[in-house]
């Protein structure tokens, strides 16, 4: 029996490709960001946009902004009562949430911050000079699990499809030599990029990671020179931290396998006391 549709699929059905668009794989439609430059997304949504299918558009997002309105009179509460006692889905028992992609400035700097600070491994490398970007995988992988990392390139990436929780580093080439320390938006009350340079109310948030002991790796996080965004007593929530990376996307520092409230410390790197620090902060709701 075929899976049912979730509800928030919902609706008429869009006119797309069913497979992938010619030429080589590896999503190389997806990367350059250059309208109409060789493997751009938009000679491709060109030739798909009948006037049905953008009607089709036009209703689904009638259809979205409605379900937006409904979830907004939710008064803070929704019952997931039915999410926890659904069955397990069969399909998926060997999909892996594999990875989570960033674009980058400069792919040293990030390379940099992701092995030596956060301290994952450079797992694969997809070099693609014919579309002018380059991917750089970076996780902490399961060894114990999957054996070590291949050392011959070829199965690098196989090995890598394998690891979960990685990051996609996606460096579109001539970014390094923008003018500007930061050329991409984090989607945190963030104005880069913006047409008036006013802040984006963006949905996107941070990305998180799990360590035995929150303040000990902040101590580490601060000498090796990273930027805080919370410290581990900052703000309402204590005994979490958050850093940026040099493109400034967020990485919430979290304690492994410790229910709420999380063990904290009287005193953290950023020398806030357990006492201080401030209220919760929505990041989200500085924008206009």
């Amino acid at each position: 029996m075929a899976p049912s549709r979730p509800a928030f699929l919902a609706g008429p059905a869009l006119g797309r490709p069913r497979g992938p668009p010619a030429g080589p794989s590896w999503r190389s439609a997806e990367r350059p960001e250059t309208a109409g430059a060789p493997g751009s997304r938009a000679p491709l949504a060109a030739g798909i946009c009948s006037a049905a299918a953008l009607a089709a558009l036009a209703a689904l997002g009638a259809a979205t902004r409605a379900v937006g309105r409904r979830a907004a009179d939710r008064g803070g509460k929704f019952d997931v009562s039915k999410y926890y006692a659904a069955p397990k889905d069969e399909a998926a028992k060997d999909w892996v949430m594999q990875q989570t992609m960033f674009r980058v400035k400069d792919p040293e700097r990030s390379l940099d911050f992701y092995t030596e600070v956060l301290g994952m491994r450079l797992i694969t490398v997809g070099d693609f000079p014919q579309w002018g970007f380059t991917v750089y995988f970076v996780g902490y992988p399961p060894e114990k699990d999957l054996g070590p990392v291949p050392v011959d390139d070829a199965e690098k990436f196989a090995y890598c499809m394998q690891v979960p929780g990685c990051i996609e580093l996606t460096w579109n080439h001539g970014s390094e030599a923008e003018g500007t320390e930061r050329v991409y938006n984090t989607g945190n009350s963030d104005a880069v990029g913006s047409a008036d340079g006013s802040a984006v109310k963006g949905g996107f948030g941070h990305i998180g990671i799990t360590v035995p002991d929150v303040y000990a790796a902040c101590q580490r996080f601060k000498d090796m020179g990273a930027e805080f965004h919370k410290s581990p007593n900052a703000g309402g929530m204590k005994g979490l931290a958050f850093v940026k990376d040099p493109d400034g996307y967020l990485v919430e520092v979290l304690p492994k396998g410790q229910g709420f409230p999380f063990p904290t410390q009287q005193v953290d790197c950023c020398g806030v006391s357990l006492d201080g620090g401030g209220g919760y902060q929505d990041n989200s709701a500085k924008a206009s």
